[in-house]
């Protein structure tokens, strides 16, 4: 079976990079362990890296140190080859993709890319390369620039060339297309690959904002120093404009995110760039480029320094105009490690236009039954997109939640509704440099659905004492409103807690929403991302001291909750004594909550009580408590209290080096979770995919009651 693959353009700049992005992405969901290879790089300046080596590398967090993932530099390869030691250079690359095959059950090979000035060299020597790795290749054609009809043609002389050069054919991606008419491409082009079997064939569109560079691009190209703006240098280049005009001359070349270039001089310039801020009557420039290495006089600098508007990024180069212009004229977008925003584009574009399980039934790959933390955050992004849901995000006046929102929406992980004052979030998210358009912005009060939520929650509380005027203020409140959204269905779950306290999304959620039939309480589990495996720890953030009732309803909910998220439920009823070994009041609770909990899910794998290292050490699990379903095999782990729950897991987070995702609440009829207020981008993400998940299973059941009714 084979056990790599290996990516081949036959042109400069055909988005090579984006595409192994989405590559790599697509391994790591189902592959224990992937490793990267470029058998050979593009020339690089001393200190500098291969960027889309560094890309993968950095994106993914592979196990492997940058010199792993190549073999020579392409002026090296040429050099052994004019030497008349091509024999060597093959030899060396084969040996360094061995040592990388014996420790990865799959490797992603790139080629080369296409700048070094002989297409003809670099095409035959990854043909040769390829061969000698025994790899099926993905061919990345370029579509930039290019009508339907000059893409069939170039890219089928390609696939004629590679299939005569004895190579298997596994698909062949066109990517940058400009023409709208996929079908005349697709129908167009011929491929067979194994057993007459067709090769798959895919089209990605141009997507502008990949191939448009950005200030930041700019400010490494030419190694300018940023003087003004740099919380902003992503912000994306439509065009230039040199500026050696008069001032009333020079607007009227001004076009939308259009950078500047003039010489340090021009304090009149200057000004004009920025007044344009201001105006409505001229388009924003994207920034400004100060040639000559000259700084703006101290009193502009002044100026600048207290401006109260959103800064302009301002960059100073060494070089007269005409040369910093030249140098900029080869400038092209390109996907940086830090650049967040576009990978999501760039992994949104890919998944949206490639057949992804298609791809992958194709891929012929040896794989692990291990799951890693990497494969499990892109099994649940992936489950997330499979059955697209709505989600609410109450905190719209958070960075980290319109960011999180930002790459949701780009990776059409859900759709979206984010509350608060829908003029400040969109000025907020356009100074970050994001993209909300796609999401809801709810302000409660200003609502339509304000009188009719404000209504329906004094019926739910008339009998507690709710009067209108408490009911009003109540769904003022962003978090009450969301709640109240999930429960009249026009959102299928919440996310809330990352500028709140836990009781400030929990209450409105047990008032509301309730809690499911048969469960007393809400309670959490977190998923534990070991290196090898995925634990479920139950309940570790929600119930201080439950009772034996309440945790055999815990170990029923986190069972459940294991099932949604692909682990076989094991249950070990935690305590510190195994079996009938100890007695004592806690130990006492477990065994009664374990018997509870058979007679409420009698066919579910579960024993108690268990110590952790005879629930977890299956060595320990055959002296303590041999012949166990459970002991030296378990996957929900229920921990008797708060206090025991809550320091296990982040002990086991930091000693083992375990991604800990959650809480995620369990018990309510609909889901709303909860996150940490300390809780970074990829949190929200990952549990607001948890969430969409949830929704998924409860809509689900909801179907099924009303099939057996």
């Amino acid at each position: 079976m084979a056990k790599n693959l290996y990516v081949i353009n036959t042109e400069p700049r055909s988005g090579k990079s984006a595409v192994c992005l989405g590559l790599m992405q697509l391994l790591m969901r189902d592959i224990r362990r992937v490793g990267f290879f470029r058998p050979i790089i593009s020339g690089q300046a001393e200190g500098k890296r291969d960027h889309d080596t560094n890309l993968i590398l950095s994106q993914f967090y592979l196990n492997e140190t940058y010199q792993d993932a190549y073999a020579y530099t392409l002026e090296q390869a040429r050099d052994l080859i004019n030497r008349g030691e091509h024999a060597l250079l093959m030899e060396n690359i084969l040996a360094k993709y061995k040592a990388l095959e014996s420790r990865f059950d799959f490797i992603l090979c790139e080629g080369t890319d296409f700048v070094g000035g002989d297409s003809a060299f670099e095409f035959d020597i990854n043909v040769e390369i390829a061969a000698n790795l025994g790899a099926p290749v993905v061919l990345v054609a370029n579509g930039q620039g290019k009508t339907a009809k000059q893409i069939v043609a170039q890219t089928q002389i390609a696939i004629d060339t590679l299939k005569e050069k004895g190579l298997d054919i596994l698909a062949t991606i066109v990517n940058r297309a400009e023409t709208p008419d996929k079908n005349e491409i697709l129908t167009g082009l011929r491929c067979k690959y194994m057993h007459d079997q067709d090769c798959l064939t895919y089209v990605i569109p141009e997507v502008a904002s990949l191939g448009k560079p950005t200030m930041h691009d700019v400010q490494k190209w030419l190694g300018a120093e940023a003087i003004s703006g740099r919380e902003h240098l992503d912000v994306q280049i439509n065009d230039y404009v040199v500026a050696a005009m008069q001032v009333n001359n020079f607007l009227e070349y001004v076009s939308k995110n259009c950078l500047v270039i003039t010489p340090g001089d021009r304090s009149d310039i200057l000004l004009a760039c920025f007044a344009t801020r201001q105006s409505h009557a001229f388009p924003e420039v994207a920034g400004i480029v100060l040639t000559g290495g000259i700084r703006p006089p101290q009193s502009i600098q002044r100026l600048l320094e207290g401006w109260t508007g959103v800064p302009m990024p301002i960059l100073i180069a060494e070089g007269h105009t005409y040369k910093t212009t030249r140098v900029l004229m080869d400038l092209y977008g390109r996907i940086d490690p830090e650049d967040q925003k576009k990978i999501a584009t760039a992994l949104g574009s890919f998944e949206e236009n490639v057949d992804t399980h298609e791809l992958r039934d194709r891929i012929a790959a040896k794989k692990s039954t291990k799951v890693t933390p990497v494969m499990f955050e892109y099994s649940l992004i992936e489950k997330a997109k499979e059955d697209r849901r709505h989600i609410v995000l109450p905190e719209g006046s958070s960075d980290r939640i319109l960011q999180a929102s930002d790459i949701l929406l780009r990776r059409g992980i859900v759709d979206l509704t984010v509350i608060g004052e829908p003029e400040k979030i969109l000025a907020r998210a356009g100074q970050m440099g994001l993209s909300l358009e796609q999401a809801q912005i709810i302000d409660p009060v200003n609502s339509e659905l304000y009188e009719q939520y404000w209504n329906a929650f004094l019926d739910m509380r008339k009998a507690k004492g709710m009067t209108p005027e408490l009911a009003r203020d109540a769904m003022a409140d962003p978090t009450y409103f969301g709640t109240m959204m999930v429960q009249q269905g026009a959102a299928d779950g919440m996310v809330s807690g990352s500028i709140t306290t836990t009781a400030q999304t929990i209450r409105p959620a047990l008032q509301i929403i309730k809690t499911q039939p048969g469960i007393s309480l809400v309670s959490s589990v977190f998923l534990m991302c070991m290196p090898d495996r995925v634990l479920v720890f139950g309940d570790c953030a929600v119930n201080p001291n439950p009772t034996a009732q309440q945790l055999a309803e815990i170990a029923i909910a986190s069972a459940e909750t294991a099932r949604q998220f692909g682990v076989d439920p094991r249950v070990a009823m935690l305590s510190y004594s195994t079996g009938e070994s100890g007695s004592g009041q806690e130990v006492d609770k477990v065994r009664e909550a374990t018997a509870i909990a058979r007679k409420m899910a009698s066919d579910l794998p579960l024993e108690g009580p268990l110590q952790y290292d005879a629930a977890y050490d299956p060595e320990v699990a055959r002296t303590k408590l041999p012949g166990s379903q459970v002991a030296g095999r378990a996957t929900v782990f229920i921990f008797p209290d708060l206090n025991t729950g809550n320091n296990t897991y982040k002990a086991v987070q930091r000693a083992a080096n375990a991604i800990a995702i959650g809480p995620v609440l369990q018990g309510l009829n609909k889901p709303v979770n909860d996150l940490s207020r300390g809780c970074t981008v990829p949190d929200i993400v990952n549990t607001v995919a948890i969430t969409a998940i949830q929704a998924q299973h409860a809509l689900a059941g909801i179907a099924a009651s009303k099939k057996g009714a």
